[in-house]
């Protein structure tokens, strides 16, 4: 006769599972993907190494799905926004503001999933975030130019400039040796917003 899994077995192994991933990612919100050596993150949960490889075959897996977990609630928060009854302009500005100031709050995991050099298989993983990312800022846009407030552009092109812009403005700032204090995040976040905003309201349509 087969062995099956209790329901108790399979929930234990769910809640190890998570509190590995959870491990792995406090290393790395600590130290960068550098700090997510398997050993390390086995210590950390309190488990024996082999534990760690049998839920992930490789390093570079249980990265991703650190990448993928942290990227679901993050884009969650900016669906939020884009789901909200708010005029479209408020919806953008809102959702900069609220995805850069998490990144400077949580700096070094947010440099992490933004910018550090990866494997390929986490990179693939990042790109997917920011497109997913991209997509709740088309959604935004889409409505704006629908309501006449953004100019006729292409939604899908302008939604990943703008996610472009802002994570390419959070680099330097959420670099582990540079730190910024909380008057320069608010003036960095500030300006992204206003940057991304101007770029969206654009000039009136027949104008350079």
């Amino acid at each position: 006769m087969a062995y099956r899994r209790t329901e108790s077995v399979t929930q234990r192994l769910a809640d190890k599972r998570a509190h590995i991933l959870k491990a792995a990612r406090d290393l790395v919100a600590d130290g960068g993907w550098s700090a997510a050596q398997v050993d390390h993150v086995a210590a950390k949960a309190g488990v024996a190494t082999g534990t760690v490889y049998r839920h992930w075959p490789s390093k570079a897996e249980l990265c991703a799905e650190i990448v993928a977990s942290v990227s679901a609630h993050e884009v969650g928060i900016v669906k939020a926004v884009a789901d909200a009854g708010d005029p479209p302009v408020e919806k953008l500005q809102a959702a900069i503001r609220a995805f850069a100031s998490r990144a400077l709050r949580g700096r070094r995991l947010a440099y992490a999933l933004i910018a550090e050099p990866v494997d390929p298989e986490v990179e693939a993983v990042r790109l997917d975030y920011r497109a997913e990312l991209a997509h709740c800022f088309e959604r935004i846009l889409r409505e704006g130019i629908m309501r006449g407030v953004f100019p006729r552009l292409d939604p899908a092109v302008a939604a990943a400039c703008i996610v472009g812009a802002f994570m390419e403005a959070l680099i330097g700032p959420l670099a582990p040796a540079k730190g910024t204090g909380p008057r320069a995040d608010r003036h960095l976040i500030e300006q992204i917003t206003q940057f991304c905003l101007r770029a969206s309201v654009g000039a009136p349509e027949g104008k350079p």
